[in-house]
């Protein structure tokens, strides 16, 4: 028996809108971010998402809950080990898709804010690491046009097969800013 691999199952969709309020509430806690991601990589158990992230298994058991409710994960199989069922949790999509509104606006505060602990923590010889920033002033669509580009990639990303002993995490962020720009030249300059 297999397990329940969210990248290879044709059942599961590529992608889920978030319309309804309480799936923001449900995803956006700590915890339960944690939750899906672990289910990105496969099908887990309470017990075996509690061992990952050092919790009880009550406190994983109410997230799942909570997470199950909101049409975010599902039961995808089960297994009777003794006179117990063991529940093997998977998401209900690939990725979710969600607009900045109501939980969803510190987000990304927060992933840049796990982003830069993660790069703080990391040894000064590390190999397979890069980190920059460029500005451009460009059009806001086409920085929607860039920013869709870099969710595809993200999603490439996140789709690759379950290989080798390191997880590794990539961050994109495209942001406006008020950093000053020279102004229009004129005819009249003398440059």
């Amino acid at each position: 028996m297999t397990d329940h691999d969210s990248a290879a199952d044709p059942d599961i969709p590529d992608t889920l809108p978030l319309e309804d309020p309480a799936q923001y509430r449900a995803l956006f806690e700590d915890t339960r971010l944690q939750i899906v991601a672990l289910l990105r990589e496969r099908a887990a158990t309470t017990s075996e998402l509690a061992a990952a992230l050092d919790k009880p298994k009550g406190t994983v058991g109410h997230h799942l809950k909570v997470l199950e409710e909101a049409g975010l994960v599902r039961v995808v199989r089960r297994v009777r080990v003794r006179a117990l069922e063991a529940k093997y949790y998977g998401r209900t999509a690939r990725t979710f898709l969600y607009s900045r509104v109501g939980e969803a606006t510190e987000v990304e505060q927060q992933v840049l804010a796990d982003a830069a602990a993660d790069l703080a923590a990391l040894p000064a010889d590390t190999e397979v690491f890069t980190a920059n920033t460029r500005q451009a002033r460009i059009p806001a669509a086409r920085a929607a046009e860039w920013l869709h580009r870099l969710n595809d990639l993200l999603v490439e990303f996140a789709d690759q097969p379950r290989e080798g002993e390191q997880t590794y995490s990539m961050v994109v962020a495209i942001y406006p800013t008020d950093r000053p720009r020279l102004p229009e030249t004129t005819d009249s300059d003398p440059s």
